[in-house]
């Protein structure tokens, strides 16, 4: 029997639960290359040092010790840290918000395709859930006049996610400002995603957050993926509203309770330093995306290369007759090489392309894993028809 919150299996977590750690070339990261502790701590001043070597590891305040949360909130134009919660990663972020957002009679929209607990955590707390579907032949964009339209009195929730996992893709300053304003016209709660902000491979690109345009939307952000930073387990939801950051600060006694110490010392020094060290991803990313481009041009008649505009993901195509499910257990199975294959994004709300698989561009040397790449194909003769 199944209890009134029962989500169904995470599929992209139990894919790389089998493959992450135990596949050779780890090619669908989706996380900047990270910083060793040594490296971190080398931005840090001498008294920070010697503050985080003094460091006694005890319980954390709830809600963020303050030094972080006044680092987190100099990123916001306009807030402060009583505005920010922080949370075991964007995870615990994403369990409880969209929660606490909407329920049952709710109605909620969903970008699509998504990071699975973006639509399975409100369909499970029984809000009726539909897709923003991102058409790649319209440059993922989507469309606000077709939100617009499908927006209902019982729309509590807009749940969108730019730069996007897993294509890349970058909402237009049109659009964004468009969507913004929509959702506070409406009354609905707009939740932006912006993990992967600051990773745009055009700086003038950059959005504006939301919790900046609005007093009701919320903001959420992470250290795993611009920052490189996953194994500290940092994220936090950035908002105006502080009677919703409560709400949310019950619910969080129920998980996490609070961050490590050390997590929260080590982060505080890395957004303080931020700017340098997305400037350093930034720069990684750069120089990988011709050695894709190139790698995939090599093989025209399998692979068709699309370059992330922020992020350091993308979902290029495989054009293989054998489809891109076979494909990527084939190359995992005797190459070594990780990617995920479309169905881990498939959706209840909407289409995915089939074709598609997630590729990673952010970490160092992925030289080794792309020849394995190459070697796999010309072995097959490049797409099997």
């Amino acid at each position: 029997m199944t209890g009134p919150f029962d989500p169904p299996p995470f599929r992209l977590e139990e894919y790389l639960g089998v493959w992450e750690f135990s596949g050779e070339h780890y090619l669908t990261a989706s996380d900047a290359e990270t910083l060793t502790v040594e490296e971190l701590l080398a931005y840090a001043d001498p008294d920070e040092r010697a503050r985080f070597e003094r460091l006694p590891l005890s319980y954390a305040p709830t809600w963020g010790g303050e030094e972080l949360r006044t680092a987190i909130a100099d990123l916001y134009e306009g807030l402060g840290p009583e505005h920010v919660l922080t949370f075991a990663g964007a995870e615990e972020a994403l369990f409880w918000a969209p929660q606490e957002l909407a329920g049952p009679g709710d109605h909620v929209l969903v970008t699509v395709p998504n990071y699975q607990s973006f639509e399975t955590i409100p369909l499970t707390a029984g809000a009726e859930v539909e897709g923003i579907v991102l058409d790649p032949a319209a440059g993922w964009e989507p469309d606000v006049e077709e939100i617009a339209r499908r927006l209902r009195p019982t729309t509590k929730l807009v749940a969108v996610n730019f730069p996007n996992n897993p294509t890349g893709a970058i909402c237009s300053p049109e659009s964004w400002r468009a969507l913004v304003e929509l959702c506070d016209e409406h009354g609905a709660t707009l939740l932006s995603d912006e993990v992967y902000r600051g990773l745009e491979t055009d700086a003038s690109r950059r959005l504006p957050q939301a919790a900046e345009l609005s007093a009701s939307a919320v903001s959420l952000n992470v250290m795993s993926k611009s920052y490189g930073l996953p194994g500290l387990r940092i994220g936090w939801l950035a908002t105006r509203r502080r009677d919703l950051l409560e709400r949310l600060e019950r619910r969080k006694h129920y998980t996490s309770i609070c961050n490590a110490t050390p997590s929260e010392a080590l982060a505080t020094i890395a957004l303080r330093n931020g700017a340098a060290i997305q400037a350093r991803n930034r720069d990684l990313i750069a120089a990988n995306v011709p050695l894709f481009e190139a790698a995939f041009a090599a093989h025209p008649e399998a692979l068709e290369w699309e370059a992330p505009a922020g992020g350091c993901v993308s979902f290029p195509r495989y054009l293989g007759e054998d489809g891109v499910e076979t494909f990527c257990r084939e190359l995992v199975e005797t190459a070594g090489v990780v990617l995920l294959p479309a169905s881990i994004y498939a959706s209840e709300l909407g289409p995915v392309p089939a074709d598609r698989f997630r590729i990673g561009v952010g970490r160092r040397d992925p030289e080794p894993a792309l020849a394995a790449l190459g070697c796999f194909l010309d072995a097959r003769g490049g797409a099997p028809l």
